[in-house]
């Protein structure tokens, strides 16, 4: 199983944590949420994304697209004050032609929140992080909307 190692920004440990797995990452050091920000391809994708317990905020992006190199800091910064709340998978549309396929990506960067599988928003272009806050902030109230 493929890990990625993050610190913890609470303590400063460093923690290795599975790309796929049930639940959400803590640290193993003082236990709070860790930010979880992974790549996937076409062939792990279902395992990584589609399988996990919390929303996922996939970014479909390209190493060309100059909007897609704006958009990723935020993003990341977005993972990390939801941490233990949304995985961030980042997928580079031109090493996975099947899942740009499978979402009809037109554009780059596309942003997909899924939950279980299912995209519950979606968002072509880049917009700037306060909007991408609130777009997500919405996607993840509908997602808890729909458990209750």
């Amino acid at each position: 199983m493929r890990t990625v190692v993050v610190a913890c920004e609470h303590c400063g440990k460093s923690n290795r944590i599975p790309v796929a797995a049930d639940g959400s990452p803590k640290c193993g050091n003082c236990h709070q949420p860790l930010p979880w920000v992974v790549d996937a391809g076409d062939g792990d994708f279902a395992q990584i994304a589609e399988q996990a317990g919390l929303p996922v905020l996939v970014d479909l992006w390209a190493t060309w697209c100059g909007p897609c190199r704006s958009v990723s800091p935020a993003l990341d910064r977005l993972a990390r004050a939801r941490a233990g709340k949304v995985k961030l998978v980042k997928v580079d549309v031109d090493r996975a032609p099947e899942i740009s396929r499978r979402f009809d990506v037109m554009a780059v960067p596309t942003l997909l929140v899924l939950h279980g599988g299912e995209v519950v928003r979606r968002q072509a272009g880049a917009a700037p992080e306060n909007v991408l806050r609130d777009w997500l902030d919405q996607a993840l109230n509908s997602v808890q909307e729909a458990k209750t």
